[in-house]
């Protein structure tokens, strides 16, 4: 029995908007020499991340498939999508919807044992990526992805065989293979002209943003008392009432099936709301220190009006300056501002183009929102972020944000 054909498929999707214009991309590469045997990508319409990249998993399945259509081949799947990659391994559970047909698809393509998957960088996957965006560019002007203009391949490696080694099957055979691939999908592609929906400012030559849906923890103890609850010594766990809206948070988020990645701050009542939002979407949470509640300092566990009524002066100072610390040691909204931006950063550089949930508290996340605005610090004091509370910004790549969405409670009624 002749060895099975060694297959690499590289796959990802996206969308712009996440629900938005959405494409996938996907190349079958020999794993020994580097060469692209054949591609795929298509502009679908209105779709998620998460869509968009099961599409392109089930295209670059497809499409080794119809290589050696008569012969046994083993296909390892190369993939930046943690959530594809891990539940198409039996890893984790397939609790939505729209992600169940979509994997038992791409799962009877091919024999299970003839696949395996691996979760690489998103730098590791330009090949697939730049397939996915060319779609996307092409929907856009109302056309669909074809072979001939793409330049996809410039981002796959190249890579010289061992002189003891040759590439895994006929390198004729494939290479007619992947003629017949494109040809049939070029066939297979509709006619018609389509109309994607592209908000203003999301121009797809910036490539998809880096999504943040920011979510205040739910409700503790101290919540309805309005006491000042920040990460100077108090970190209260969540009452029945904040895990009721962390619960409630979760559903909505995964009926709308968006979220890619999952960061915390490192408080209690973060992680417990992250973790219930986890837990249900099978995603993990990732710690970021920097976006910790301020510290309050000596406030911490008071209400405003036993603030004033301690330390007038120090509240006074404080509300009039951004520089200005709470008393005891406490940090300033400039020094938060600091902190916040600099995780920020990390982040858009760690999601670009995938859309992540921020779980986190009132100070960060106006913060967010004000220096997406360009508005002074004082406006910190104009916003109102109930707890459980939704705001969304998405992040460009030449630096400019949109605030899409401040204190939507709408999942919790």
């Amino acid at each position: 029995m002749a060895a099975p054909h060694q297959l690499v498929v590289e796959a990802d999707g996206g969308s712009r908007g996440n629900p938005g214009p959405a494409g996938y991309g996907a190349a079958v590469i020999d794993p020994v020499t580097g060469e692209t045997l054949a591609e795929a990508a298509e502009y679908i319409g209105v779709a998620t991340n998460n869509v968009a990249e099961y599409k392109g998993l089930i295209a670059g399945l497809k499409a080794a498939k119809a290589l050696f259509p008569d012969a046994a081949v083993q296909v390892r799947v190369r993939m930046d999508s943690k959530l594809v990659v891990e539940q198409m391994s039996g890893r984790w559970k397939i609790k939505h919807p729209d992600m169940k047909p979509l994997a038992a698809e791409a799962a009877s393509i091919l024999p299970a044992a003839s696949v395996t998957y691996e979760w690489i960088p998103r730098a590791e996957n330009k090949h697939a990526d730049r397939l996915a965006n060319e779609a996307m560019d092409a929907g856009k002007r109302g056309r669909q992805w074809e072979p001939s203009s793409s330049t996809a391949a410039l981002d796959a490696p190249r890579r010289t065989p061992a002189p003891d080694q040759a590439p895994a099957g006929p390198p004729g055979d494939a290479v007619a293979g992947a003629a017949k691939v494109r040809a049939a999908m070029a066939a297979a592609r509709p006619a018609a002209a389509v109309t994607p929906q592209v908000g203003w400012g999301s121009s797809p030559d910036l490539g998809a943003p880096a999504t943040f849906i920011l979510l205040r923890h739910g409700e503790t103890a101290l919540t309805p008392e309005k006491r000042f609850s920040g990460s100077g010594g108090t970190d209260p766990e969540l009452s029945a009432t904040g895990r009721h809206q962390a619960a409630c948070a979760a559903e909505a988020f995964e009926a709308r099936g968006t979220i890619q990645e999952i960061v915390s701050s490192p408080l209690r009542r973060c992680r417990e709301t992250a973790a219930a939002v986890a837990d249900r979407l099978g995603l993990e949470v990732r710690i970021e220190e920097g976006l910790r509640e301020t510290d309050f300092g000596a406030w911490e566990g008071l209400t405003f009006a036993e603030v004033r009524e301690r330390y007038g002066p120090d509240l006074t100072t404080w509300l009039a300056s951004a520089d200005a610390a709470p008393t005891g040691g406490g940090e300033s909204f400039a020094e938060v501002a600091d902190r916040v931006s600099a995780a920020r950063d990390r982040l858009i550089s760690r999601f670009a183009g995938r859309t992540a949930l921020v779980v986190t508290h009132v100070t960060p996340i106006k913060t967010m929102v004000r220096l997406a605005l360009g508005a002074p610090p004082d406006s910190m004091f104009r916003m109102e972020l109930l707890p459980a509370s939704v705001s969304t910004v998405a992040y460009y790549a030449d630096g400019n944000a949109s605030l899409r969405l401040l204190n939507d409670t709408s999942h919790l009624r």
